[in-house]
């Protein structure tokens, strides 16, 4: 079936493009959405490490919140700062971070694994809490965004062009 010729009167209207939220928004969502997650690990861990293992477990519980939100901040936080750059600048700078945050988190524990005042269980259980709550994000975060596969897609228009 052929389409009706488009009558030269009549204004064709033009193909409707996909209107997907962006990937920096989406990244802006992510670190808002892990700052009230630290929020929340903090007064609950804070305070079952309190309860547990008295302010040994309150300053662990902290620790391990500021290692969780750290650590999340600087993968979103790179992406962010690398969408400018190509391809090549991108990897290079996520792949830093990625480094960059495995060579700090190792430094970290390393440090504090002697540490009189750090509760090790509380702070485990803390930083696993935050893992596992940031990769939710993360999750929930993307699934309800609208990011488009393709960047210059086009959209058939709502109505049919064939009717008058």
């Amino acid at each position: 079936m052929t389409p009706a010729p488009v009558s030269p009167d009549k204004p064709s209207t033009p193909p409707l493009r996909a209107n997907p939220v962006d990937a920096k928004k989406i990244l802006t969502d992510v670190l808002r959405y892990t700052g009230l997650l630290a929020i929340a690990i903090a007064v609950i861990g804070g305070g079952l490490g309190y309860l547990f293992a008295g302010a040994n477990g309150l300053v662990s519980a902290l620790i391990g919140t500021v290692l969780a939100v750290l650590f999340a901040s600087i993968t979103a936080g790179s992406i962010i700062g690398a969408m400018r750059f190509d391809i090549a600048g991108f990897f290079g700078i996520v792949m830093g971070a990625w480094l960059l945050k495995i060579v700090v988190f190792i430094v970290i524990l390393a440090l504090l694994r002697d540490a009189p005042f750090v509760q090790t269980t509380v702070l485990f259980l803390t930083v696993i809490a935050g893992a596992v709550g940031t990769m939710l994000i993360d999750v929930i975060v993307v699934f309800r965004s609208r990011l488009g596969y393709v960047s210059d897609g086009v959209l058939p228009s709502d109505r049919d062009e064939t009717e008058p």
